[in-house]
């Protein structure tokens, strides 16, 4: 067969982008994500869109939100490039669900589920080097000396976005507008749900057995 065409959906501190990573070496595909999805389509035009802007890059330069119709528009430029992809960020409402399901046909979607309280420990626990960015937890990824970055030893920082309020908002945010998406694939017999929780070794036997068993 071609090379699958996988979705990954969950919310934000379940691993996407660690599976994301694993699925991509073990099927050849290639890491479709929203965010470079955009940023490697800055300049696209879109003036036939009939939007507020003729780029991407003007919304995102702005500050502004980035409408569904212009995201829309980027992935499928993203996926026809793509020989077998996962996608991950999108869609992340039912609009941009039922757009999908007319431009391509997935192979395999899977929802990564992970208990509220566990991905509040995840987020909140993650800590920045204020110099060069690189990223520590303060369980799962601890620097050699504690506060201290080992590559550039600048001071690791706890991110605005990444305090206890501002996640449990995002991960509210994320119920309200995708879980009528995990509803939609649900219904059409697509979804395939995977724990989560534990190891990121444990996820990906339990996330790769997943895939091939749809496969």
């Amino acid at each position: 067969m071609s090379q699958p065409k996988l979705l990954l959906l969950g919310p934000p501190g379940a691993g996407k982008g660690t599976q994301s990573a694993n699925l991509v070496e073990r099927f050849g595909i290639e890491h479709v994500t929203t965010g470079d999805a955009l940023r490697s389509n800055k300049g696209m035009d879109i003036s036939h869109l009939d939007t507020e802007y003729d780029t991407p890059g003007a919304y995102m330069d702005a500050g502004e939100l980035v409408p569904d119709e212009v995201v829309n528009e980027i992935v499928r430029t993203a996926l026809e490039d793509a020989d077998g992809f996962v996608l991950d960020g999108y869609p992340r409402n039912l609009d941009q669900a039922e757009y999908l399901a007319d431009i391509t046909d997935l192979d395999v979607v899977v929802s990564l589920s992970v208990p509220t309280d566990e991905l509040v420990r995840r987020l909140t626990g993650r800590r920045v080097c204020s110099e060069c960015g690189t990223n520590y937890h303060v369980e799962f990824d601890q620097p050699e000396t504690e506060g201290v970055c080992d590559e550039c030893g600048g001071e690791l920082v706890q991110r605005d976005d990444d305090t206890e309020e501002t996640v449990r908002e995002r991960l509210r945010v994320f119920e309200e507008n995708t879980a009528p998406v995990i509803e939609f694939y649900d219904e059409e017999g697509e979804l395939v749900t995977v724990d989560g929780e534990g190891a990121p070794g444990e996820v990906w036997k339990r996330l790769e057995s997943a895939v091939e068993a749809r496969l």
